[in-house]
C-alpha cells in the first residue's frame, strides 16, 4: 500500500491549502494510506478533512523549529510513510526530515502565483532544497520551465489543478438581488489586484445600478484589505459591493452569484476559476497564469491591469444573457473533462507508484 502525507503550511482557505486538503481526502478513497500534516497554523479547511485523513498539527514557531522537524520525522518514520508531498513554502521543513531520514522521498507541489513575474522569483534556497526532490510538479507550464532551468530535482512535471466541492453546507447568504451578482472569491492580496475590479465596477454599477459585487476571502490586517475597504467607503460603494472574508461554503456561495470574476494580476491556475466552471458560471477573467488554457471564450479573457477594459467587458456580460449562457456552458464543460478530480488523482497515484 502506498503510505503518503500532504505537508501543508496551513489551513487557511487559499488554493495551496484547498489543493492539499482535497488530495489528502481524494488519496483515502484510492486505497492509499493518506496523512495530512498542517505545520504552522490550523483554520477553516480544518472541518473539511476526511475522517478517513489521518492528521498531525506541528504548530511550528519559527523557520528552524527543531521540536516540529522531529516530530513530523518520527510521525513518518512510525506510520511507515514513504512520501512527502509538500506544497508550496513548506518545502523547508521537507527538506529538513529528508536530511535526518534520507529513505523518505520528497515530492514538491509549487503552486507560486506569481507567475507572471518569474524573474523576480528567488532560487535560494529552494535550489539548494530541490536536489533531494524526486519530483516537482508544477501547476502551469511557465513553473515547470522555470523549475528546469532553475532547480535540480530528477523530475518534472505539470498537473493540473482540479475543482471539487467537498461540502454541500449552506452558511452564507449573500446580500443583492438574485441575478444580479458578481462574485470575487481570492484572499485579500496585492496579487488579487482587487482595487482594478473595483475600478472597474464602479463604471459598470453607474450603468446597472441594481448589480452588485461580492468579495470572497481572508481579509488581512494590513494596509492593502484597509485599501480596499477605504476605497469601498470612500466611493459611496457600501450598499453595492460586500466583503465575506474568508468561507468554507463555496459552491453555496458560487449558486447564488450570477457572474465570477478574478482580476489578479498574476496567477498559476486559479483554483477559484475552475470552481467557477465547476459551478456553471460565467466568468471575466484577466489573461494571466494559464487562465486562457482553461477559457475557451475571448469574451471571457482581459488584460490585466486595465479597470477600463474590464468594465466594458463585465457590462456586455451583464446585458447579453445568452452571451453568458454561451460562455458558462463552454467553461463548464472544458472542467470537467480537462480539470476533473479524477484525472488528476490517477496521474498523481501514478508518480506516487513510480517512487515506489
Amino acid at each position: 500500500m502506498i503510505k503518503a502525507i500532504q505537508l501543508i503550511d496551513s489551513l487557511d482557505t487559499g488554493g495551496a491549502e484547498v489543493l492539499a486538503v482535497n488530495i489528502a481526502n481524494l488519496l483515502a478513497k484510492e486505497n492509499i494510506d493518506s496523512h495530512l500534516c498542517v505545520t504552522r497554523k490550523e483554520g477553516l479547511l480544518k472541518e473539511k478533512v476526511s475522517k478517513n485523513v489521518n492528521y498531525i498539527f506541528l504548530n511550528r514557531k519559527s523557520t528552524f523549529d527543531v521540536k516540529a522537524i522531529l516530530k513530523l520525522k518520527n510521525y513518518i518514520k512510525k506510520n511507515n510513510i514513504s512520501i512527502i508531498h509538500s506544497h508550496a513554502t513548506s518545502s523547508f521543513i521537507a527538506f529538513c526530515v529528508k536530511i535526518i531520514y534520507p529513505k523518505v522521498k520528497i515530492v514538491w507541489h509549487d503552486h507560486y502565483g506569481n507567475s507572471e513575474f518569474l524573474e523576480y522569483r528567488k532560487t535560494v534556497p529552494l535550489s539548494l532544497f530541490s536536489r533531494f526532490f524526486q519530483v516537482i510538479i508544477s501547476v502551469n507550464l511557465k513553473l515547470k520551465e522555470w523549475a528546469e532551468q532553475n532547480l535540480f530535482a530528477k523530475e518534472n512535471l505539470m498537473l493540473n489543478n482540479f475543482a471539487f466541492f467537498n461540502t454541500e453546507e449552506k452558511l452564507t447568504k449573500l446580500k443583492g438581488e438574485e441575478g444580479r451578482r458578481i462574485v470575487h472569491v481570492a484572499g485579500f492580496r496585492a496579487q488579487k489586484d482587487h482595487i482594478t475590479l473595483l475600478k472597474a465596477f464602479k463604471i459598470v454599477q453607474e450603468r446597472n445600478p441594481l448589480w452588485t459585487l461580492h468579495l470572497v476571502g481572508e481579509i488581512y490586517d494590513d494596509s492593502y484589505s484597509k485599501s480596499i475597504q477605504n476605497f469601498i467607503k470612500d466611493n459611496n460603494l457600501t450598499d453595492s459591493i460586500f466583503m465575506y472574508d474568508a468561507k468554507s461554503d463555496i459552491k453555496n456561495i458560487l449558486v447564488q452569484a450570477t457572474i465570477g470574476v478574478l482580476s489578479s494580476k498574476s496567477e498559476g491556475l486559479p483554483v477559484a476559476l475552475l470552481e467557477y466552471g465547476l459551478a456553471k458560471l460565467p466568468v471575466l477573467v484577466t489573461d494571466v497564469g494559464e487562465c486562457n488554457k482553461v477559457i475557451t471564450n475571448s469574451e471571457s479573457l482581459v488584460a490585466p491591469k486595465n479597470h477600463l477594459l474590464f468594465s466594458e467587458k463585465l457590462n456586455k456580460l451583464i446585458i447579453d444573457k445568452l452571451l453568458r449562457e454561451k460562455i458558462s456552458y463552454a467553461l463548464h464543460l472544458k472542467v470537467r473533462e480537462e480539470f476533473s478530480k479524477e484525472s488528476f488523482t490517477t496521474e498523481l497515484i501514478h508518480i506516487y507508484k513510480n517512487l515506489c
